[in-house]
């Protein structure tokens, strides 16, 4: 089927997180005309026509039909255009069917943890744009990314890679999918489960991509909208918490190893950004300080030395540049993931302080736990939606941001991230 049209949701203009600012950046887009949904369908296909230089199939919008999805709680609107299948890192291209396509091993924790990345970046909401990570800024195209997925899949093909299960099978990493095959932009949706917030198993954890950016909340089940319609699923790749994972279908690599000369300083491509994207789903996260990307960089040397050292590697075979050894083990899920540093004495004299590595999106250890008591002790704790948890959210983020702009700070000193000076004013 032809991929409908789709209008973005433009960026913040006063907000400089990652993703706004991200969202912000000039890209060749089609101006949008106001009143006359028909034109402005023509434009569009025109615009993307030129850009990719092959001729699109005319499509018009109905007339009152809204271009993009508003999923806000409770508002019960169900217009929801999304992209078709791709490959990553871009429109062009043809993606493979669907039984040649790998099926790439992973856990329950690195699913959780790979979403998590684009709540704590604020990733823009789009139908068209495609993250730093090279996948889709929709619905889909987010549960693509947090499975592993090699492709930007879309809700009527997500379900070729899980099996349906019962309600109370559902389990942090599963999804609920709902895909209209009759019109697919009404009411088509995905969201990622999180884990249950009571015993009644009337509400759970969302993680999911909508307007205007990702984002993870309590919701009740099995959504806002369409509750006979949503579908649990389970990827067919997951594994056991803590085990090792095991390799693709045929032991094929999710993309092939591109060659030691994409990697290095100087490098700019899209193999650096794959490379940071994996690393952080084994376990790499406290290295980089935002989301990876293409240009090479001192985070990517350290993120891939500390994987390679994780297979007990040492000497040149963990100099920090993957080799196709390298490559396999990460593209396919196997080998030893990148073990979190224990704590060592306190940090910049500060009692207890175990420095910043600990307070990073993907992170999770039991000082983001103790952090989070003593913000709630301290009367910080309205942004806890559940209470505090050993898993760094966007939660923490702000009520450390809260503490500090309670002490005066303003700018970088109230980034929501605590050095060893908010931690010694907070269990002071």
């Amino acid at each position: 089927m032809t991929a409908p049209l789709f209008e973005d949701i433009p960026a913040a203009s006063d907000c400089d997180c990652p993703g706004c600012v991200h969202g912000r950046r000039p890209t060749p887009r089609p101006l949008l005309t106001r009143g006359r949904p028909a034109a402005r369908g023509v434009v569009v296909v025109a615009a993307a026509s030129a850009a990719l230089g092959t001729v699109a199939p005319a499509v018009a919008l109905t007339p009152g039909h809204s271009p993009h999805r508003q999923a806000l709680p409770g508002d019960g609107a169900t217009d929801t255009p999304q992209g078709a299948r791709s490959p990553l890192h871009g429109r062009a291209g043809t993606p493979a069917e669907p039984d040649a396509v790998p099926t790439p091993a992973t856990t329950r924790t690195q699913i959780i943890n790979r979403a998590k990345v684009w709540v704590a970046a604020k990733v823009p909401y789009s139908m068209y744009d495609f993250w730093s990570d090279g996948y889709r800024q929709d619905c889909s195209g987010y549960v693509s990314m947090a499975w592993g997925l090699p492709n930007n899949e879309w809700t009527g093909s997500l379900g070729e890679f899980g099996v349906k299960i019962k309600k109370e099978e559902l389990q942090p990493g599963d999804i609920l999918l709902y895909h209209n095959p009759d019109n697919p932009e009404k009411g088509s949706h995905v969201v990622i489960f999180g884990g249950w917030t009571d015993h009644t198993h009337t509400s759970y954890t969302v993680y999911e991509q909508t307007p205007p950016r990702t984002r993870s909340q309590t919701t009740p089940y099995p959504y806002w909208s369409n509750t006979d319609k949503y579908v649990p699923y389970r990827y067919k790749g997951v594994t056991k918490a803590g085990a090792a994972a095991g390799p693709a279908p045929g032991g094929k690599a999710v993309v092939a190893y591109p060659g030691a000369a994409y990697f290095g300083p100087g490098a700019d491509n899209k193999y650096v950004t794959l490379l940071g994207q994996m690393l952080i789903a084994r376990g790499g996260a406290s290295y980089y300080t935002k989301a990876p990307g293409p240009v090479w960089g001192t985070e990517d040397r350290r993120a891939t030395q500390a994987f390679q050292r994780a297979q007990g590697w040492s000497g040149a075979d963990a100099d920090g540049i993957p080799g196709r050894r390298t490559w396999e083990l990460l593209s396919t899920g196997r080998g030893k993931d990148i073990a979190f540093p224990a704590a060592g004495p306190a940090s910049h004299g500060v009692p207890g302080y175990p420095g910043r590595a600990y307070f990073r999106p993907g992170q999770s250890n039991d000082h983001i736990t103790r952090l989070g008591a003593q913000l709630v002790k301290k009367g910080f704790g309205r942004f806890y939606a559940l209470g505090p948890g050993p898993h760094w959210g966007e939660a923490d983020r702000r009520a450390v941001e809260a503490f500090q702009r309670a002490q005066g700070w303003r700018g970088g000193a109230a980034d929501g991230y605590p050095g060893p000076e908010t931690w010694r004013r907070l269990f002071a």
